[in-house]
């Protein structure tokens, strides 16, 4: 009797050892088929749902002209790259650019209005494109040289930008909003992306302003990258 027990025991335990591989190998199928799922499904997020995140860069020169006498009319060259970072089309509507002369303290506001390097000649025979809603495809990007104009005969100081110095600038996209989600996209809303800058005239020389531009070189050297601005 306690021979056929011992066998009995015996048996259990080569079962026990067999079965272990087997349980093992399928725990790991199941862990294996779990992260393959997740993977999938942040693929298909990143890709394709993942609401628009624009993001905005500026390079280290900039120009700015200020062509027209006893006006307040003045003009920001901005080459801008757009970066879309999210799976779906997101949409620039509009770009507002505010400029600030920190020795005064006087702050003017310009608007996008057309697209292209400034000259004298293309604007007098009006041959600039004009500036419309640009959109971006998911995971996708965008560079546009932006002529931004005073913001209105309201604006002062007539000439914010005069004299050799530091000026600080602020971009803010205004951009579409985006509800294929409904709730969702609304509680995952961005606020609109931004970026702020500082920009040095090294000369100035008015003379330059009857063809083209002058530069305003970044005081760090580098690019400016943007980010997202503050809720309202």
């Amino acid at each position: 009797m306690a021979k056929a027990q011992h066998e009995l025991a015996v048996d259990g335990l080569e079962n026990d050892a067999s079965e272990s591989p087997g349980h093992s190998r399928g725990t790991l199928s199941a862990m294996i088929s779990v992260l393959a799922l997740v993977f999938s499904g942040y693929s298909l997020w990143e890709s394709s749902l993942k609401a628009p995140d624009i993001k905005v860069f500026v390079p280290s020169v900039v120009q700015f002209s200020a062509p027209y006498n006893n006006t307040n009319f003045e003009v920001i060259e901005v080459p801008v790259t757009l970066l879309n970072d999210g799976g779906r089309t997101g949409t620039i509507l509009s770009m507002d650019l505010e400029a600030t002369n920190p020795k005064t303290g006087d702050v003017k506001r310009f608007y996008a209005a057309d697209l292209g390097r400034w000259t004298m000649d293309k604007a007098r025979a009006n041959g600039f494109e004009p500036f419309a809603p640009i959109p971006l495809s998911g995971k996708s990007s965008k560079t546009q040289t932006v002529l931004f104009y005073t913001n209105g005969p309201a604006q002062k100081p007539d000439q914010l930008i005069r004299e050799p110095g530091s000026y600080n600038f602020r971009l803010v996209l205004d951009q579409a909003e985006v509800n294929d989600f409904g709730p969702l996209d609304h509680i995952l809303r961005r606020g609109p992306a931004q970026v702020t800058f500082t920009m040095e005239l090294r000369e100035y020389d008015a003379r330059a302003f009857q063809t083209g531009t002058l530069p305003l070189y970044s005081t760090t050297g580098r690019s400016a990258k943007g980010g997202e601005a503050a809720q309202p």
